[in-house]
């Protein structure tokens, strides 16, 4: 049996590059190695799939630190609100919720993966599943056929190589495509955990002091090896039994493991301010005058409600201050050094969880190998890639399936014209 178009993997660039390429009327087969599709995205946004989010291209583009830029071409071709429009056309009403991320009204993933399938039946979209690949045949410098691992060879004039990078690797993501590309003379760039929690061996972290606190709005940074910043995310983070986790800390994640790649860092240091929206010394005025106030009373009974109260008696202990203490005996000296400590608090991390526990992979194939307005590759004839085994990596916030939904669409419906014209 040939196909014009055969696709493996079913995760969302996989499954928008299958109806995209059926649209173009082609003859297409879409292949899983698991026993069902989407299930990437059915766990994806908390069981609730952020499909993509309304925000500004420019801010888009923002949000997808690795690479990003590369998807300008793409998105004058099909955007976010076009991935919107995708889905209320297919029956699936969505609602816009903060930082511009979208969601199903139904609040279920569940029914944006029915509502694919749903497209895929229509459009007559042959489907395998259970059916991994062992290998991508080429011959005469054009794709030419997919072998699956029971010998089976399934003839294509078109391979979409859609099967994700090496995180979360229980929906199926174990890096199989790599190779596939490497045999097509594509370079494979270093690849790295990124959004994924951050360890550390302080000695706060391995006894467990603020092991379950969670800080809500702090500003969380990487610093360089002359203490600049090199990101700053302001959101909240926990503290857990191995580091650090929550939104601010998987922004930061991908900064840490480059920053000990580039100067070759057993640690990296980061900067917690507590206080984000008070400057230092306006800060340091008002926890004198409160002390002031009330002279007699325990410095955290006056200070109660500054920080959530576990953090706070932490801080103040970083600080040499007693808590106990009455406010008149404590120096000037020691409030300045506790107020730095608020905005200033500096602790290590030695790097992040691996790869296996990151929500997303950074690296895989170069982008300067790919076509940014077909993702045609630009080495062999026939083959295009696209969703999280590319070079593209962003944070979380429906950043990263924006950009493989918009690569998947453009895959399949290039591969499609591909195999037709020919």
């Amino acid at each position: 049996m040939k196909y014009d178009v055969t696709i493996v993997g079913g995760g969302p660039s996989g499954l928008m590059a299958a109806i995209s390429a059926g649209e173009q009327g082609a003859k297409v087969l879409l292949i899983d190695k698991g026993d069902k599709l989407g299930r990437k995205l059915a766990i994806s946004g908390g069981g609730r799939c952020n499909v993509t989010n309304r925000l500004p291209i420019d801010e888009i583009i923002k949000h997808l630190p690795g690479n990003g830029r590369f998807l300008y071409s793409a998105f004058s071709i099909f955007n976010n609100e076009d991935i919107i429009a995708f889905f209320e056309k297919l029956g699936v009403e969505l609602k816009e919720e903060d930082h511009g991320r979208m969601f199903p009204v139904s609040d279920k993933a569940q029914s944006v993966v029915d509502a694919l399938l749903r497209r895929l039946k229509e459009l007559k979209v042959e489907i395998k599943t259970n059916c991994p690949v062992k290998d991508v045949h080429y011959q005469d410098n054009r794709t030419s056929a997919i072998e699956l691992i029971s010998g089976e060879k399934i003839h294509t004039s078109a391979a979409v190589i859609a099967v994700g990078g090496k995180s979360v690797p229980h929906t199926g993501s174990t890096g199989d495509g790599y190779p596939w590309a490497e045999k097509a003379g594509h370079t494979i760039t270093n690849l790295f955990p990124t959004e994924v929690p951050i360890t550390s061996r302080e000695p706060f972290i391995k006894e467990k002091t603020l092991q379950g606190l969670s800080l809500r709005d702090i500003s969380l940074s990487v610093l360089n090896p002359k203490g600049k910043p090199l990101v700053t995310h302001k959101m909240d983070m926990i503290f857990t039994h191995f580091g650090i986790s929550g939104p601010a800390v998987l922004r930061c994640s991908q900064f840490v493991v480059k920053a000990k790649e580039k100067w070759k860092l057993d640690e990296v240091t980061m900067n917690l301010d507590a206080l984000p929206e008070k400057k230092e010394e306006p800060l340091f005025q008002e926890i004198s005058a409160l002390i002031k106030s009330e002279p007699k009373k325990a410095v955290k009974n006056i200070l109660k409600g500054l920080l959530p109260e576990r953090y706070l008696l932490f801080l103040l202990e970083v600080s040499e201050i007693d808590a106990n203490e009455q406010g008149a005996v404590i120096s000037h000296e020691k409030i300045r050094t506790f107020v730095k400590n608020i905005k200033q608090f500096q602790f290590e991390v030695n790097g992040t969880l691996p790869l296996e526990k990151a929500f997303v992979t950074g690296g895989g194939v170069s982008i300067k190998e790919i076509e940014p307005q077909t993702l045609a590759s630009k080495l062999m004839d026939g083959l295009y890639f696209c969703g999280e085994i590319l070079d593209i990596h962003g944070y979380t916030g429906g950043y990263n399936i924006t950009s493989a939904l918009v690569t998947g669409r453009l895959a399949g419906k290039n591969a499609a014209e591909f195999a037709l014209s020919r």
